[in-house]
């Protein structure tokens, strides 16, 4: 069959194959084959479902139908579409709380949860894509997550809409700290900028392409953006 570029690839690239997706194993392949297999045995329909590895060693998912926005320039979901994204996030957290993949934390977390990493369909999410990074976690990490990325929070966002925004977020997930909340995405933010920088420093192919494109330099000024604005936010 044919393989179809699909969008994204600075870190691992992804092929259409069908009904399928190929793209490389992640570095812990077992844990997201168990993670996607555990929500399939439940009937959560929010993730792809995992189908095996394929001759060339790359895991193959489900497809899921539906659009998937790309890059920065890809407009801010609306209120109804961000709360939906909480709602869906909320689900898998419940689901996995007390799972033997959850380990001795709260949940099994997402852990890059973005438009870019969300299907939606007629501007409603329906499914989050990309669990290469999936592991035991805090809620408060994916809630974060979904803040900084789907509010937005960074330069050019106004302030007070920006918290409007992260209070919708909260309430449809049943979020109550907003401080913690926008504390946790102060870290994700420079944990972020700074483990590009160093892997690029290190030579780590995917990392160079990022900072390349200027991916470090805009997560530091959202960093600073989000610290200057702080009490607006939460």
């Amino acid at each position: 069959m044919t393989e179809q570029p699909l969008p994204g690839g600075f870190v691992g690239a992804a092929v259409r194959v069908g009904g399928t997706v190929r793209k490389a194993a992640p570095p812990d392949a077992p844990f997201v084959g168990r993670l996607l297999g555990f929500f399939a045995e439940r009937g959560w329909p929010g993730a792809p479902r995992w189908l095996g590895v394929d001759e060339r060693g790359r895991q193959v998912l489900g497809f899921v139908e539906g659009d998937v926005p790309g890059g920065d320039a890809a407009a801010p979901v609306g209120d109804d579409a961000l709360a939906a994204v909480a709602r869906l996030v909320r689900a898998f957290h419940d689901l996995t709380a007390g799972s033997a993949l959850a380990g001795d934390q709260e949940v099994v977390c997402h852990h890059d949860l973005s438009p870019a990493n969300t299907v939606f369909r007629a501007g409603m999410p329906v499914a989050f894509i990309d669990w290469d990074l999936a592991g035991p976690g805090l809620r408060v990490q994916d809630v974060a997550h979904v803040c900084w990325q789907f509010v937005p929070l960074g330069p050019g966002v106004a302030p007070a809409e920006a918290g409007r925004r992260v209070r919708v977020v909260a309430r449809a997930y049943g979020w109550g700290d907003l401080a913690v909340l926008v504390d946790t995405v102060l870290w994700w933010q420079d944990r972020c900028w700074r483990g590009i920088e160093a892997g690029a420093d290190a030579g780590v192919p995917a990392m160079v392409r990022l900072r390349e494109a200027g991916v470090v330099s805009r997560v530091r000024a959202a960093y600073e953006w989000t610290g200057r604005h702080r009490r607006s936010l939460g």
